[in-house]
């Protein structure tokens, strides 16, 4: 059986950022049967469809695009930005999602995590990310909802996750990602 291709976007640039640490977590504990990638969204430069057209198209958009048409699936990992979702995750929406024919985004599943080092645990990012992805067709699960607080304490200064209780949850929000996907993917 081949495996499931999951695009990972994490939303936040930094090298060192908790949802970096995150991403690598939910690789540790993802079913066999996904095979997760990040995708780097920090090259893209700013959607201008000025430049969508041919001859004129920056090359970072053609790539991320194409690395998005083949993946099955999609997690987005995100901090929360003034109650939203960062700039740079908003932009590669935008640049995956142009021209409305050619969007990489429709009808292929997906699931939103957010981090916070506060209490709420990125809730406003969250339900922002969603409200877009429900424009761009992408199925979202629903449930486990996932909004980590506090997301500083579990990670040790190797950026290793080291709390059991969010590995459990992780764990088990991948489980239900797994049969979301299989539910939903395009065939």
């Amino acid at each position: 059986m081949s495996r499931i291709k999951v695009g990972v976007l994490v939303g936040s640039l930094r090298k060192d950022s908790f949802c970096r640490k995150l991403s690598k977590a939910l690789k540790e504990v993802a079913p066999q049967s996904l095979e997760l990638e990040n995708v780097e969204i920090g090259e893209l430069a700013l959607y201008n469809e000025d430049l969508d057209e041919p001859g004129n198209l920056p090359e970072a958009w053609t790539v991320f695009r194409e690395k998005m048409k083949s993946c099955d699936a999609f997690l987005f990992v995100s901090p929360e930005y003034n109650r939203s979702v960062p700039g740079v995750l908003k932009n590669a929406l935008d640049v995956g999602s142009r021209p409305p024919s050619k969007s990489v985004w429709g009808g292929k599943p997906g699931a939103v995590l957010t981090a916070s080092p506060g209490s709420i645990g990125g809730f406003g990012a969250n339900h922002h990310l969603r409200q877009t992805l429900s424009c761009l067709n992408v199925p979202t699960m629903q449930a486990p909802e996932a909004y980590l607080g506090n997301i500083a304490t579990v990670f040790d200064e190797n950026g290793n996750l080291t709390n059991e209780r969010t590995r459990g949850f992780l764990q088990k929000f991948m489980e239900s990602y797994v049969i979301w996907v299989d539910k939903n993917k395009l065939t």
